[in-house]
């Protein structure tokens, strides 16, 4: 079973307000429309205070790809449901493969602290 704790919670949910800022900038119109642009500001603040809470508990590439991928194919998805964007098999499948990715780096097994390289030697 894999273990869910609370960084992985909170990366989560800063991965779905990536997502809500993404598609609130594009709504904003170059941030000429107010309510997009509030939206945006707020939801990208709070997106990136979790990441970095996230980041405390989990590695920090591991993090970051989750995050930009879970955002992005949740981006894509709302766009593609909302018609925004146009819908195609093959980019569901894409989309699939990169939240499938993210999920592989969740369940891989953790590793103690790896060694350091000390310059010189």
């Amino acid at each position: 079973m894999v273990k869910c704790g609370l960084p992985w919670l909170v990366l989560l949910a800063s991965a779905v307000l990536e997502a809500v800022w993404a598609t609130a900038l594009g709504l904003s119109d170059g941030f000429t429309r107010p309510a997009p642009t509030i939206v945006f500001a707020v939801t990208a603040t709070l997106s990136m205070v979790g990441l970095g809470m996230a980041i405390r508990s989990i590695p920090l590439g591991t993090a970051y790809a989750i995050w930009v991928g879970i955002g992005a194919a949740l981006t894509v998805g709302w766009a593609m449901a909302t018609g925004v964007e146009s819908f195609s098999v093959v980019k569901l499948l894409f989309i699939a493969g990169i939240v499938g990715c993210a999920a592989g780096l969740k369940v891989l097994p953790a590793q103690k602290d790896a060694p350091r390289v000390r310059s010189g030697d």
